[in-house]
């Protein structure tokens, strides 16, 4: 059928099979006409706070039903999302809100952002307020996200896709009706975008909160879930459960295991290809952009091992080297994309540029192809993080250590870590004579970063770490590390 405004997509479904569960969280059920009518009404509170078409609103939200219901209640508004996590310090909050300029707020302490309109986290909606759909409205974006850049200061992604969808054409090999499973935080682009488009095709979501390694695999036996998207972080914190704990879980209803968002590790793949077999399993390599994407499946990794796949249609992929040919098979680059509607067609920043050749846009990653077009990443950009699933610019956490007075100047690199991939270290250079211990730079830095961003070693350096025209390598630095593990 014809794609409709997202705003009507509940109502939808509802029509379909009104009592189908739309949301479990915990021990709560929401059913799809549950769900159509908390979002109505939310959407008239909103109203009422000023939010109206085309208006950007940052959602600062812990994972929840009060969150599925004011990303709906917005778009039966005609409003955006503008997705940010509900545990950002003030710097980081204002940094973002400032960028954004949103009409409104949702999810913090108003005390937070003076002068702006802010509805704080469990506001009340009136029950008196109709619950009954609203006049039909279409975003002009359908989502906002926001993302760290590589100078340490926010951006935010807006996806050019209008806010209308069919529901009859499922996303990312899901199915109308399935039943989904959400591990993820849904400020970040993968949970977000696969929970909505499956709750957009009459998807069953299974909310978990917060990621746990036993409990994923009993909702997965308790509720049938057919379709998960896993970081490699969370595969690996599964896969260390005690074997009889893991062997005994039911996944016998799983049809569909992607993971993204950093690389995974060979032996850990092949570990859940033993567990689970190939054919569940796929992989993805794209970014929030989407000016492209590989997907790979279980059977091609096993003879393309290391491998992130294929560019998928839709899209042109190339690698290139730093005078912009074409890398020979094998030959490390940076990976470039270009959508076949032209550059720019699928989102546009605030607050940063893209990186370009020509028409080809590169999110900054490097890796090579091999004779037969299969992508292989190398490091992914040359100072991110990737840390459980989440990046982490150095230059972010830098600005923030070198805001205490006692800190000359500082480096922040990434160090294997068998958990997260790879975590935060830091290395800081202490104003002469003080007594600045690692425990004064963490109660620092959890003022001014979201958790995962604080490093987990903070280790100090009597010697500069900046050359005189102030830039550090952070590779060398990185390397030396490397080399004492």
């Amino acid at each position: 059928m014809a794609a409709i405004p997202l705003g009507q997509l509940l109502a939808h479904h509802a029509a379909r099979d009104p009592r189908r569960p739309a949301i479990t969280f915990g021990d709560e059920v929401l059913t799809r006409e549950g769900l159509e009518a908390r979002a109505n009404r939310r959407a008239r509170m909103l109203q009422s706070h000023g939010v109206g078409q085309d208006d950007l609103v940052t959602v600062a939200l812990p994972n929840g039903l009060e969150l599925y219901e004011t990303t709906f209640a917005l778009w039966k508004l005609g409003a955006v999302p503008g997705m940010v996590s509900s545990r950002l310090p003030d710097v980081e909050l204002g940094a973002i809100v400032q960028l954004a300029d949103p009409k409104l707020v949702v999810g913090v302490d108003p005390a937070r952002l003076p002068g702006r309109r802010v509805l704080a986290a469990g506001a009340a909606v009136d029950q008196t307020l109709s619950a009954e759909p609203l006049a039909e409205a279409i975003s002009p974006h359908w989502k906002a996200m926001t993302s760290g850049g590589s100078t340490g200061r926010p951006k935010i992604i807006i996806d050019h896709m209008p806010g209308i969808y069919d529901p009859q054409t499922p996303a990312l090999l899901q199915q109308v009706d399935d039943v989904l499973l959400n591990p993820g935080p849904l400020y970040h682009n993968a949970p977000f975008g696969s929970m909505h488009a499956g709750l957009f095709t009459g998807a069953h979501v299974v909310e978990m909160g917060r990621f746990d390694a036993a409990e994923a695999l009993r909702l997965i036996g308790k509720h049938g879930v057919q379709w998960v998207n896993f970081v490699p972080t969370m595969m690996a914190r599964i896969w260390k459960l005690p074997a009889e704990q893991r062997l005994a879980a039911d996944m016998s209803s799983l049809r569909v295991v992607f993971h993204m968002a950093s690389a995974c590790p060979i032996w850990l793949k092949e570990a859940w290809i033993d567990w689970i077999g190939p054919d569940p399993l796929f992989e993805l390599y794209g970014g929030t952009e989407r000016q492209g994407m590989t997907i790979i499946t279980g059977r091609e990794w096993l003879q393309h091992k290391g491998s992130v796949g294929k560019v998928q249609p839709g899209a042109a992929m190339r690698v290139l080297d730093p005078e912009g040919n074409d890398c020979a098979p094998g030959q490390l680059g940076e990976i470039f994309f270009r959508p076949d509607a032209g550059p720019g067609a699928t989102y546009h920043y605030v607050g940063a540029e893209a990186k370009t050749a020509g028409e080809w846009e590169s999110l900054g990653d490097l890796g090579h192809m091999d004779a037969d077009g299969y992508l292989y990443l190398a490091d992914r950009r040359t100072d991110l993080i990737l840390s459980g699933g989440a990046n982490v610019y150095p230059a972010e956490v830098e600005a923030a250590l070198d805001a205490h007075p006692d800190v000359l100047t500082s480096a922040v690199v990434g160090l294997p870590d068998d958990d997260l991939g790879q975590r935060v270290h830091a290395i800081v250079q202490r104003r002469e004579g003080c007594e600045l211990s690692a425990d004064d730079l963490l109660t620092h830095l959890e003022k001014r970063l979201v958790r995962y961003k604080i490093p987990r070693n903070i280790e100090f350096s009597a010697t500069p770490l900046r050359d005189d025209a102030g830039k550090v390598r952070r590779s060398a630095l990185r390397e030396a590390r490397l080399a004492r593990i």
